[in-house]
Parts: structure tokens; C-alpha cells; sequence
């Protein structure tokens, strides 16, 4: 029995000694990070949002030219009631600059996780998150399917794009 507990002892060094990193594994290993290239554009995709087509081009129309920090902050005031999306038609006035509005709080709830999948996607790309504004926020039909009693689903893709654009100096 000594001899095979002289042996599993030998096998325990020879695993610990080719677990210890050595100096030269370490200079062997360089690590090199790739260069950031910067992109002109950033953009951020949703497929099947369970959101009224109508809400999601108010709000699309209400988010666009902003920067995504701006647009966050105010669909969060959408959500608590504070500031209304300018909506047409036959809509109720509110109060303030605006002549009629809703509050469409699930609209806003999806439209701010893709905000901020496109902030996202802004920081990698290698855009200042500062300068970039949403240039393009294009809502469309999704498939609809068919639920209980005859009823369509409401169902929408969602295409957002963000660009950094250049402050105008006046003078």
C-alpha cells in the first residue's frame, strides 16, 4: 500500500506543477486590444413589440432629432404622467405648448429598452453618446396573428438609427 500511495503522491506533484503558470507562458501571451474603428451610424432593431402601430409613430415622431439620454428621459415622463405625446385628431387638449396628446405608456416602456440598445450600440461603435442623435425611427407592421374570438394581435417592428451630428455654433 506505501507504493501506491507514493505513487498517487508523484501523480498530485506533476499535476500541481502543470497547473503553476511558468514566466514564459506569460511573455508568450501578448495581449493586443483591436483598434476601435468608428462608425458613421448606430442601429437598433425589435421584431414583434406587442404596440399599437398608431402610439408607436406619435412616439417615433416624438423621440426623432433628440439625443437617446433626452428621448429616455422623456418617454420616463410619458410613463409617470408629466409630459404628453403630441397625437392628432380627435384627442383631448393638454395642458401646455401642445394642442392635443396621449400618454401611450406601453408604447414608451418598449420604445425605452430599445433606446437603450441603440445607446448601446452607439458606445461600440465608437460615437460619442453626447453628439449622437436618433435620425430615423420607423415603426412597421408585424404578422398579426389571429388570438381567441376572431381578434388580431397588435404586433410591430421597430428600426431605429442614431448619427453623430455637429452642434451649430452661432455667430
Amino acid at each position: 500500500m506505501t507504493e501506491h500511495n507514493h505513487k498517487v503522491e508523484e501523480k498530485k506533484e506533476e499535476v500541481k506543477k502543470m497547473e503553476e503558470p511558468t514566466s514564459e507562458k506569460k511573455s508568450d501571451v501578448k495581449k493586443t486590444k483591436k483598434p476601435v474603428v468608428k462608425k458613421e451610424f448606430a442601429v437598433a432593431r425589435s421584431n414583434s413589440l406587442h404596440i399599437s402601430l398608431k402610439h408607436s409613430m406619435y412616439v417615433s415622431r416624438f423621440i426623432r432629432g433628440k439625443t437617446i439620454d433626452q428621448a429616455i428621459a422623456d418617454l420616463n415622463d410619458v410613463i409617470a404622467f408629466k409630459r404628453a405625446v403630441p397625437f392628432k385628431g380627435e384627442i383631448p387638449h393638454r395642458k401646455g405648448k401642445m394642442m392635443s396628446g396621449r400618454y401611450p405608456i406601453t408604447a414608451a416602456k418598449n420604445f425605452i429598452l430599445v433606446l437603450r440598445a441603440l445607446k448601446g450600440n452607439v458606445l461600440v461603435n465608437g460615437m460619442d453618446a453626447e453628439k449622437a442623435r436618433i435620425t430615423i425611427s420607423n415603426p412597421s407592421w408585424d404578422s398579426r396573428p389571429m388570438r381567441r374570438g376572431g381578434v388580431h394581435a397588435k404586433r410591430v417592428n421597430l428600426l431605429m438609427e442614431a448619427r453623430e451630428v455637429e452642434e451649430k455654433k452661432n455667430g
